[in-house]
């Protein structure tokens, strides 16, 4: 511990408190829609598709390399797993890693690196969304909203571009008329090798494998993915094919030249953002490994 930075009681309280009313900024909105069994075809989906309680974003935590001074017994009882404890002083310890968390850890960082050594990909202009509802009466958002064309016009669009959709997660959800267009196959077992920083779902889950890094990481980084992963989300709906003005929502016109370009540049604006971001998960996840001497 003698290379850990050191945080007074009074310094991670304040802390503690900043993260959980930066977090409230997207969870008590959300808690008070539910209370009301409202559905936003938007903002639910980082907490439905993701699966991290409201409650785990509102929680801090300091991340590796940093001790807690002045903890007593009434520190934060979610601290608990990976944490030692130890004369008023609180940290997390990467020796109680087990080998399948260590597997896990090794794993993500083999992707986060693969993908930050791939060239972006700024052609694909948010097409999955529209791949999803292909040739079909199902709209995945049909309860909540409605489409801004009709079916017919989606499908001609389809079939008027081509489709490079590189991500497994989005992938999967394309309608199988729409899985043989698209000129990539991605599968899981190759999202190692093919998965790129351009692609705003990869850049959406910077969120997903924060939360699933969990306690090594800082909750600064934690919201920092969310908060990104929330933009990411609203770009990706505003080029899709649904009606999102009650929701206050322009639409990314992407059927039209200019819809393509506007599309690309805000891609390209968030694809840069999420870069350093990539990086901090990659540094604190090397961190961990090269503390239990799991990597070199």
């Amino acid at each position: 511990m003698d290379s850990d930075v050191i945080m007074e009681r009074e310094q991670w309280l304040e802390r503690l408190v900043e993260h959980r009313a930066r977090a409230q900024r997207w969870t008590l909105p959300t808690l008070e829609r539910r209370a009301r069994q409202v559905v936003h075809p938007v903002e639910d989906f980082l907490f439905n598709y993701y699966p991290l309680k409201l409650g785990k974003l509102e929680q801090w935590h300091p991340g590796i390399g940093v001790v807690l001074r002045g903890a007593r017994e009434d520190f934060p009882q979610w601290l608990t797993k990976h944490y030692c404890y130890e004369d008023g002083r609180l940290w997390v310890d990467p020796q109680q890693l087990e080998e399948k968390e260590l597997f896990r850890l090794r794993w993500t960082l083999n992707l986060l690196e693969n993908t930050r050594s791939q060239a972006g990909n700024f052609g694909c202009f948010g097409m999955h969304e529209w791949a999803m509802i292909y040739r079909t009466d199902e709209a995945r958002h049909a309860k909540v909203t409605g489409l801004r064309m009709s079916q017919e016009e989606i499908a001609e669009f389809v079939e008027s571009r081509p489709i490079r959709c590189s991500h497994y997660d989005a992938f999967r959800f394309f309608t199988p008329p729409a899985r043989p267009m698209n000129q990539l196959q991605p599968s899981l077992e190759g999202r190692q090798v093919q998965e790129q920083p351009g692609c705003i779902h990869a850049n959406m889950d910077l969120y997903k494998w924060c939360f699933k890094s969990l306690p090594w990481i800082d909750g600064e980084l934690l919201l920092d993915c969310f908060s990104l992963a929330m933009e990411l989300r609203s770009l990706d709906m505003r080029a899709s094919p649904y009606d999102l003005a009650q929701y206050g929502y322009e639409p990314v016109r992407i059927e039209t030249v200019e819809g393509r370009r506007g599309y690309e540049a805000e891609q390209r604006e968030l694809a840069l953002r999420a870069e350093p971001l990539r990086g901090r998960l990659i540094d604190f996840l090397r961190k961990v490994l090269v503390s239990r001497e799991a990597i070199g």
